[in-house]
């Protein structure tokens, strides 16, 4: 298993909220775990979906995401490759949290809005 960083089991007890951005942090993360929550996605369904991201960045969170256990890769023996990308059952307990997320992203960019405008 490939880790740059600090390892789940190694972190501090105290502190969950740190190991629960260690596993989804980062810019792109919760996105694609989104996407997945709605169904199984191909590699291109997801890189068109997020035009902001790289080929290199999105093969690279995914495989975090793999590594991690949140997320199932499936490659099909076909020409061209066919790989899909799919949650397992803890990948999956994530979405009420980042449904939540979801709604407070839209709340509070209301909320900027208003603030703005006062």
């Amino acid at each position: 298993m490939r880790r740059v960083r600090e390892r789940v089991e190694e972190m501090a007890e105290y502190c969950n909220t740190e190991v629960v951005l260690s596993v989804v942090g980062g810019k792109w993360k919760l996105l694609i775990l989104r996407y997945l929550l709605q169904r199984t996605h191909r590699f291109g369904e997801l890189r068109q979906a997020m035009p902001g991201i790289t080929q290199r960045m999105l093969a690279r969170q995914l495989r975090e995401l793999e590594d991690d256990g949140l997320v199932n890769r499936t490659v099909y023996p076909v020409v061209p490759p066919c790989v899909e990308y799919e949650l397992t059952e803890a990948g999956r307990s994530l979405g009420p949290l980042i449904e939540q997320l979801h709604e407070w992203g839209g709340w509070y960019r209301n909320h900027l809005q208003g603030q703005l405008e006062s």
